[in-house]
């Protein structure tokens, strides 16, 4: 079972850049089926995280998804995972920050995502029977 961040992170990356607009940051994200694009800006040489939370944040305060920038909702306070933190690490990152999703920096380079679904696939126990699924029909 992997326990460290580099065994379970997503080494695909989607990166954007702050001038896309939320529903081209969306369609790349739900086309790569992924919940955040990390943003780099190469004015400020920073990196940044748009998740599917702050489109959705916009899109609920009604704002226009072709008009809106990433720039404009990424967040740049960031908390990096490195790739040599345990999950348990990540975990209580993500748990404290109340986020759902770490960019991953080897040095100042983003290598990777590790999510809390990726946290949860690596502790669940892959020969774990699956339990049926409740549909709340009672049986005959």
């Amino acid at each position: 079972m992997p326990t460290l961040v580099r065994d379970a992170m997503t080494t695909m990356v989607l990166t954007i850049g702050p001038a896309h607009t939320l529903r081209q940051a969306a369609c790349l994200m739900a086309a790569r089926r992924v919940g955040a694009a990390v943003v780099l800006d190469p004015e400020t040489s920073g990196v940044g995280i748009l998740t599917e939370r702050d489109i959705l944040n916009s899109l609920g305060a009604g704002q226009d998804p072709d008009r809106e920038s990433a720039h404009a909702h990424t967040t740049t306070d960031v908390v990096f995972a490195a790739p040599h933190w345990t999950l348990a690490e990540a975990a209580c990152a993500m748990t404290r920050g109340g986020f759902r999703h770490l960019v991953v920096l080897d040095g100042d380079e983003p290598v990777g995502i590790v999510s809390v679904r990726d946290v949860m696939r690596c502790w669940t126990a892959a020969a774990a029977p699956v339990p049926a699924a409740r549909t709340g029909a009672v049986p005959a």
